[in-house]
């Protein structure tokens, strides 16, 4: 009987199998293996599975022989153990900068890192609801294209937008081109950041890179270099990034409208916005008083008032007035 085409991938078939179907916790029999390799159109004896797996043991895959309550053999040792594919999936769940499809596509990725089994632990740690991400889902070329302009030693340009009311994008400026020298990304409060020099204002600036659009790198060699050398990037992002924890609670607050981006940049596109038409808006949002919470509304001046409830309002005033005594 002649043998079939697939005969000669038998190992590559039987390493997949093992990846994915065995762990721990689920061996394999041969059985098994050879009712899988059976099913793909390839026909082996039991003393050849046992030799293809001392193949695959002498080429390195770390296959462990079970002699306990669940007889048959499983892969050990793998690229990633489950307890690092948790971290990875937690990272990729907690980044905003991340939007809602691409958490989901790259969790799938990691979970095909590991058993069927365990791919399961995996799964249901991702059902976390009403978690605000990015909107922008091209932030995964703007990463790509920025960090080639970085190693190539070129500016980029780029239009840069902001929230309208309607939560519309308006770009700044009226459009403008930025030219920008990118020197760093910066992963800091959930948010992706690139750190540059603007040629125009000839200083070091942040744009959050969700909202650059139109990317393009130029031919032109990055200018600043000195300028960012003095730069101390850890006292930097400590200056202008951070937020938040303590008791949550209902809190309306009035906002002057040009904080909109600052708004929608905090709890997402969701929140809901009533516009009084006085050159102000109000949202009622979910949030967790504490001081850094209060250091938030007070880094808007006047421009931000909490309407209720009244306990949270007499809160700030009295930190206000303990803020006050030592000045």
């Amino acid at each position: 009987m002649p043998k079939s085409r697939n005969q000669k991938l038998k190992l590559l078939y039987l390493r997949d199998y093992l990846l994915k179907n065995s762990d721990e916790e689920h061996p394999v029999t041969v059985a098994q293996i050879t009712e899988f390799l059976a099913k793909n159109d390839i026909e082996v004896e039991r003393k050849t599975v046992y030799s293809d797996l001392a193949l695959l043991k002498e080429y390195g895959m770390d296959i462990i022989m079970s002699r306990g309550k669940n007889v048959g053999y499983f892969v050990g040792d793998r690229d990633f153990q489950l307890p690092e594919l948790k971290l990875l999936v937690d990272s990729v769940q907690s980044s905003k900068f991340i939007t809602e499809k691409k958490t989901f596509s790259l969790i799938k990725r990691i979970e095909d890192l590991t058993s069927i089994y365990q791919a399961g632990s995996l799964q249901r740690q991702v059902l976390v609801n009403g978690r605000v991400k990015s909107m922008n889902e091209s932030v995964y070329l703007n990463v790509d294209s920025i960090s080639a302009a970085i190693n190539n030693d070129k500016a980029i340009s780029f239009r840069y937008y902001r929230y309208k009311l309607d939560k519309s994008r308006e770009y700044r400026h009226d459009g403008m081109v930025y030219s920008i020298s990118p020197f760093a990304l910066i992963w800091d409060n959930e948010n992706y950041y690139m750190l540059g020099y603007d040629n125009l204002s000839g200083k070091i600036k942040h744009f959050r890179v969700d909202k650059m659009t139109s990317i393009k790198i130029s031919d032109e060699s990055r200018s600043g270099k000195e300028e960012f050398g003095k730069t101390d990037l850890s006292a930097y992002t400590t200056g202008v990034f951070g937020m938040f924890g303590g008791k949550e609670e209902k809190i309306t607050l009035r906002f002057d409208n040009s904080l909109i981006d600052a708004v929608i940049d905090r709890f997402g596109k969701d929140v809901m916005i009533i516009d009084e038409f006085s050159g102000t808006f109000l949202v009622t949002v979910s949030a967790q008083v504490s001081p850094q919470f209060f250091a938030w509304v007070f880094g808007f001046g006047n421009a931000c008032e909490i309407v209720s409830p009244q306990s949270v309002r007499d809160e700030l005033k009295q930190t206000a007035l303990k803020v006050a005594e030592k000045y």
